[in-house]
């Protein structure tokens, strides 16, 4: 699979500002490599729910207060202020405080004490590549599942349209 470009990502999504592009390509490219979303359909689908999730890389951190996921003990939040300290981040938007300590113990950083350390680049697609994986996203999608990988994600079928129209032009564009 050929690393992906500025060109190949604004043909996919034409709203996506270059400048936002430029700061995760690179670590977009390396860190695809080393999970295994290494296959057309894998970067099409895996680029469709990052560009739906990110505004087309411009969000890294969800514009919702996080409020709603205050007291959800299946995110891990128990303390009082966990909704909104760990809301999404990323450019999968992991949300919730089991979420941020296990990915923080897998990746050897402290998100409990620093969550938004998910907002800086690196991170923000460490974060996606992992939950990626760690997920099983690579084989279900090998089966064009879009609603499946997007339930994964987002919890439901928030955004499906786009999700879908992202990955056909991911697909064309990487052919």
């Amino acid at each position: 699979m050929k690393d992906l470009t500025v060109d190949t990502i604004k043909e996919i999504c034409p709203s996506a500002q270059k400048i936002n592009i430029i700061k995760y390509l690179s670590f977009l490219n390396n860190a695809m490599k080393r999970y295994d979303i290494n296959t057309a359909q894998r970067v099409a689908s895996f680029l469709a729910q990052l560009l739906h999730e990110s505004g087309g890389f411009m969000y890294v951190k969800e514009l919702a207060s996080g409020e709603a996921y205050e007291g959800r003990k299946d995110l891990g939040n128990t303390e009082i202020g966990d909704g909104r300290r760990y809301k999404g981040r990323g450019l999968i938007q992991l949300t919730g405080r089991a979420n941020y300590k296990q990915v923080g113990k897998d990746f050897g950083i402290d998100l409990i004490g620093q969550p938004e350390l998910l907002e800086e680049p690196k991170w923000a697609v460490e974060s996606a590549c992992h939950f990626w994986k760690s997920h099983g996203l690579n084989e279900i999608c090998e089966k064009y599942d879009v609603v499946k990988v997007t339930k994964i994600i987002n919890g439901g079928r928030n955004g499906l349209a786009e999700r879908t129209h992202y990955s056909e032009k991911a697909k064309q564009a990487i052919a």
